[in-house]
């Protein structure tokens, strides 16, 4: 809710709910991709908060959409994060679920940047990642996180519909 409203307080509370997550991920979960992705969360908090202080994200500090040609580009290094990750974690680590926790984690860091940047797009990407995590989480018994990832599924609705009346009031 927060980031869709552009408050930047968001990163702040993401920096701590990550933590927390990150936590949980190693501790209890066994989802290491997850629980770096949650280490990777905090860092982007730093990032996030700085660059919507600032109005460094695009340049101007608007939302902004962006064409076809990069979300192609970001899909393919989101795929080959994905076999990286998978490869690396299901080689050397004993987390579950190694390729959909990656595949998760990868998507999940190009929706971070793209919302660090103000790209109305991010929350097409938080909505379809979200949704795959809810049965990620469900598959690990971990039904309050997948019930987390149902209202992140909402939020990101939500940030979707307000950030794109907003752009589209901006460019009248």
């Amino acid at each position: 809710w927060l980031a869709a409203t552009e408050c930047p307080f968001c990163w702040v509370s993401g920096i701590v709910s990550s933590g927390l997550w990150a936590w949980a991920d190693f501790a209890r979960y066994n989802l290491w991709v997850d629980g770096l992705l949650q280490v990777f969360y905090v860092a982007m908090g730093v990032w996030g908060l700085y660059a919507w202080q600032t109005g460094k994200q695009s340049g101007t500090g608007q939302i902004q959409r962006w064409p076809l040609r990069p979300h192609l580009f970001l899909t393919l290094a989101g795929l080959a994060l994905t076999l990286a990750f998978g490869f690396l974690f299901k080689k050397y680590t004993p987390t579950s679920y190694p390729y959909a926790d990656a595949f998760i984690t990868a998507f999940s860091i190009i929706a971070t940047i793209l919302t660090i940047k103000k790209v109305l797009e991010s929350w097409l990407y938080w909505i379809v990642f979200d949704t795959l995590a809810v049965f990620l989480f469900w598959a690990k018994d971990a039904v309050l996180v997948a019930f987390v990832m149902v209202v992140y599924t909402i939020m990101a609705i939500y940030g979707w519909r307000r950030w794109h009346a907003e752009l589209r009031v901006s460019l009248n």
